[in-house]
């Protein structure tokens, strides 16, 4: 496994060496965002038939989320340690393990377990794949090449649902998570032979252990605080204070912790930098928008509109290309104009119309204004997810590099992730008022009804193509009109993210990779160095002439090789 390919060429690399380089980051991420896709659709029949309850369904997407939102600071901060090459591979191979356990499931719980180790592989893989492309490409150029990296993500996001809803109609959910294997081992062989990123020059490596556990127990017993809160016990109740004072203890001890380790793993010193913690907040609107959207989207076309999972699938398009077409179209403007400012303002407007819309669905709402719907909450995510990382990079330190991209996904998807948890729990317990309002009039006259009556009692999923006619327009009206009030927690939110991305710098993208900030810092430590051995040898009057005249020559030498490389 060499470096070095990257570790001294001064020459700009070609196209084609770039996208050979990133061949590897590419199929991974595609992997990545099919395993997500692939499953969305399907996820209210894998709860059907695993038998679980609308709690547990948010779970299977929470759990996930959660892993990935406590691993990501964790990759991140390795990545500016220890071999990022490395790295890569083994959250690739962390996540395909989980994801071939995840096809063998056979109770709800156990797909719950195994999404967390899906998740902790995906942490890797979303925060590894931007840095080691910084590394590669300069803020101003990677535009165009994330353009093409976003086509490829299309692909995978618009081919996930489709495929997923058509493996699951002809042969079982299981087969979705077991499609995306192939391409993994393809992923990993790519990375071995075509990826050659720079090592972190670190001497001994400081691994901040105590803050990681801090942070997972504070960030995890904050969301079973928040997801079962009210539902699984009171808000009042002994259980809710004591998971409300552990998850507080546990992130005050963290960021404690954070001010005073050698490495930590969020260093307290990014939030001087107006642009990371401006950027976070924006990331932390967009996060819920984003999360939201792709958790509840799949329930509303299969719960509120009665489609397969296929059709659900379909349904999704126009927020697919609403979100791809701008990500690609805005990253090729603004690797040629170089503004980014204008868009990603213009981006955030659009996410608050498009969130703002979703909440006035219904389970009648012509489906020619959900898909105009989608496709403008779509572009507005599209133009500002990928530019928020690429600003944070563009204004931070190379050595900080890794922390700084990991953690402002890190925030978006811990956001993402208790929004979703809040807006599951208000769709559960609306959906509930909802039918028992339904229902307040109807009784039962055959045995299917009674049936169904149970069912909907205890709590499960439905299934409504199975429902009796007389029931199927309750249900989908409740599932409409609740999903529906879940996004409203999204809008005052996205007006946020509107104001911090107003008021971020409005700094010109650097055209010098983050490899290169790297060689011209230690090229301006050569030159320190050997100022300092200059100085020492004219003062230096008990030092022979001739020693004298050797140490300066080479270090004048020194210099001019340092000028020289600067100047290429």
């Amino acid at each position: 496994m060499s470096n070095a390919s990257s570790a001294t060429p001064d020459t700009k690399r070609s196209a084609r060496e770039i996208y050979t380089a990133i061949s590897g980051l590419i199929v991974g991420m595609f992997v990545a965002v099919l395993s997500g896709t692939i499953v969305s659709t399907s996820m209210p029949v894998i709860i059907n038939d695993l038998g679980g309850t609308q709690s547990q369904y948010t779970w299977v997407i929470t759990a996930s989320l959660l892993a990935t939102a406590v691993s990501t600071p964790v990759w991140g901060k390795l990545a500016d340690l220890v071999d990022r090459k490395i790295l890569i591979q083994v959250s690739l191979i962390i996540f395909t393990v989980g994801t071939v356990i995840a096809g063998f499931s056979t109770d709800t719980n156990m797909l719950i377990a195994v999404r967390v180790v899906q998740g902790i592989g995906v942490g890797g893989l979303m925060s590894l794949v931007m840095i080691a492309v910084a590394l590669i490409i300069s803020p101003r150029e990677r535009g165009k090449y994330m353009g093409v990296v976003g086509g490829i993500m299309a692909l995978g996001t618009i081919g996930g649902p489709l495929l997923g809803g058509l493996l699951t109609d002809a042969w079982g959910w299981r087969a979705n998570f077991f499609v995306g294997v192939p391409f993994a081992v393809v992923a990993l062989v790519l990375l071995q032979f075509t990826l050659h990123l720079p090592k972190p020059q670190r001497g001994r490596v400081s691994i901040d252990y105590f803050g990681i556990v801090l942070l997972t127990v504070g960030v995890s017993t904050l969301l079973i605080w928040v997801s079962m809160g009210g539902s699984q016990f009171d808000w009042d109740s002994t259980t809710s204070i004591l998971l409300a004072v552990t998850a507080g203890l546990g992130i005050a001890g963290f960021i404690t912790v954070e001010f005073f380790v050698k490495e930590p793993i969020v260093p307290m010193s990014l939030f001087r930098n107006r642009t990371f913690t401006l950027s976070v907040v924006a990331s932390v609107a967009i996060g819920v928008s984003m999360f939201a959207t792709s958790v509840f989207l799949a329930q509303y076309f299969q719960l509120a509109r009665g489609a397969t999972p296929t059709e659900s699938g379909l349904m999704t398009i126009p927020m697919i290309i609403g979100q791809m077409g701008a990500s690609i179209i805005i990253g090729q403007l603004v690797s040629r104009f170089g503004k980014w400012k204008g868009w990603m303002l213009a981006g955030s407007v659009l996410a608050t119309i498009g969130v703002s819309l979703m909440a006035t669905l219904r389970y009648d709402t012509p489906f020619a204004l959900v898909a105009v719907y989608m496709f403008v909450l779509g572009a507005g995510l599209g133009m500002v997810m990928q530019n928020l990382t690429l600003i944070v990079q563009n204004d931070t330190a190379p050595q900080q590099l890794g922390a700084a991209s990991s953690n402002v996904n890190f925030f978006r998807t811990i956001a993402g992730t208790i929004g979703v948890t809040i807006m599951g729990s208000l769709l559960s317990t609306n959906v509930g008022t909802y039918i028992a309002d339904g229902l307040g009039d109807f009784t039962p006259s055959t045995e299917a009804e009674l049936t169904a009556l149970k069912n909907l009692g205890a709590g499960d999923v439905p299934k409504v193509g199975a429902l009796p006619e007389s029931l199927r327009t309750i249900v989908e009206g409740a599932y409409g009109h609740g999903i529906a009030d879940a996004f409203i927690i999204a809008i005052p939110l996205a007006v946020i993210g509107i104001i911090a991305i107003a008021f971020v710098k409005n700094k010109p993208l650097s055209t010098m990779t983050a490899a290169e900030h790297l060689r011209e810092q230690a090229g301006e430590s050569v030159i320190q160095v050997a100022e300092a051995e200059v100085g020492g040898s004219a003062e230096g009057g008990r030092v022979s002439g001739g020693e004298t005249t050797a140490t300066s020559t080479g270090s004048v030498s020194v210099l001019e090789r340092t000028d020289e490389r600067r100047e290429r």
